[in-house]
């Protein structure tokens, strides 16, 4: 009889949130993927669990996902944990849950901590809908390109960030979005434990002034309201776009969405953009 493979959710921050049945899971399951050993470790050594750890990452999850699924199919049952929250919420996973799924393996969700849905729900913005986009980009225009995608989105969107790439996040998301309500939850469940509130462009000037900006941060921006009638002439409109980073076509691109108008359209009047006259 094939084992079952358990999705463990574990703590983001705070130990206690490991919730009793995670921990019996995690303690009579016959293996733990962990996503780095040592960090999970600190969990397992809290709680006084010795079931034994093997690693399971992005760099090693094709060859790993292989052999955890022949433990699996050996009877061996099997806890995968990332780091800390939910596992495959921009985490490693996918590839050995769908091979599980393929093979009639029972995938066993054990609910628990999630950054995403803390983040939310004491954000003070709408819950009834919300786009969570993981990771923004690291690179600029691939980040602007995203948030362009997301302008119209009638939702909370939710994005995780790197410390050191925030101040520029809210950059771009200022630039794109427009001063939208957005919220930076910082150090979720930690004992420095924040949410700033206010433009992207407040919270902009916030952050600035502290100089280093350290800690795990989901950040929130408001959904799209109905935008107001753009009679900006469409050439202009594209060289807009084109000063503030984005490539022409990308701009032609993102005008043609806006006012949902043929590419063609858009191309042939910036062809013809005269910035003297601007």
């Amino acid at each position: 009889m094939a084992g079952t493979l358990y999705l463990v959710a574990t703590p983001i921050g705070n130990l206690e949130d490991l919730t009793y049945r995670a921990a019996r899971v995690l303690k009579e399951a016959g293996l733990i993927a962990c996503e780095d050993t040592r960090q999970t470790r600190k969990l397992l050594d809290h709680y006084g669990i010795r079931t034994p750890a093997t690693s399971y990452h992005e760099h090693n999850e094709a060859e790993r996902a292989a052999l955890l699924l022949a433990k699996l199919q050996e009877g061996t049952s099997v806890a995968l944990v990332s780091d800390a929250g939910t596992p495959l919420v921009s985490d490693p996973g996918y590839r050995l849950v769908t091979l599980a799924v393929a093979q009639g393996i029972r995938v066993e969700p054990v609910p628990g901590a999630s950054a995403l849905l803390a983040a939310l729900t004491a954000s003070g913005m709408p819950t009834d809908a919300f786009h969570f986009a993981g990771f923004l980009p690291a690179k600029p225009g691939p980040r602007r390109k995203v948030l362009d995608s997301l302008k119209d989105e009638a939702a909370t969107l939710v994005f995780y960030e790197a410390p050191h790439r925030i101040l520029e996040s809210l950059e771009d998301v200022e630039s794109i979005l427009g001063p939208r309500p957005a919220v930076v939850a910082r150090e979720i469940t930690k004992l420095h434990e924040e949410f700033l509130r206010g433009t992207p462009a407040q919270l902009l000037n916030t952050l600035q002034a502290r100089g280093a900006i350290k800690g795990e941060i989901t950040l929130l921006v408001g959904k799209a309201t109905a935008p107001a009638a753009d009679d900006t002439p469409l050439d202009q409109a594209v060289e807009e776009l084109v000063r503030a980073g984005m490539t022409r076509m990308e701009a032609i691109k993102c005008v043609a969405r806006r006012r949902g108008l043929p590419k063609r359209a858009v191309y042939k009047e910036a062809r013809t953009f005269d910035p003297t006259k601007a």
